[in-house]
């Protein structure tokens, strides 16, 4: 799973908390994520964002899947930061979270971000 691997390309020296994430675009394409951590903590970014700023740098438009990968022994969601950006870029793309013990599950954005700010209210 490519969020797996960008997992181990994550800058987290001072939590220990690597997370790797990969969005799809609708024709198929993978980009991917890392965590990377500063000593503000105020300057991390997520892997979520990451993926998320990346594929959009890189010209995609549609982003249909999302994944999460976190070294943890129930299934990290992504944080608040993030659903917002993954429903602004994905809206209510399926989203897939994992571990390295190999436990997984797969929602939709609107199950853990019922009631999203987006454009209809601007």
């Amino acid at each position: 799973m490519a969020a797996r691997s960008a997992r181990e390309r994550a800058y987290a020296p001072f939590s220990k908390f690597k997370v790797g994430a990969a969005v799809e675009d609708d024709g198929g394409k993978i980009y991917t994520g890392c965590n990377v951590e500063n000593a503000t903590y105020g300057l991390t970014i997520c892997a979520e964002r990451v993926a998320v700023f990346k594929a959009i740098s890189e010209g995609a438009s549609q982003l249909v899947r999302v994944a999460v990968v976190a070294d943890t022994p129930e299934l990290t969601p992504p944080c608040g930061a993030c659903r917002q950006i993954l429903w602004e870029f994905c809206g209510d793309a399926e989203l897939i979270l994992a571990n390295l013990a190999g436990a997984s599950e797969r929602l939709r954005m609107s199950q853990i971000f019922p009631r999203p700010f987006d454009k209809s209210f601007l």
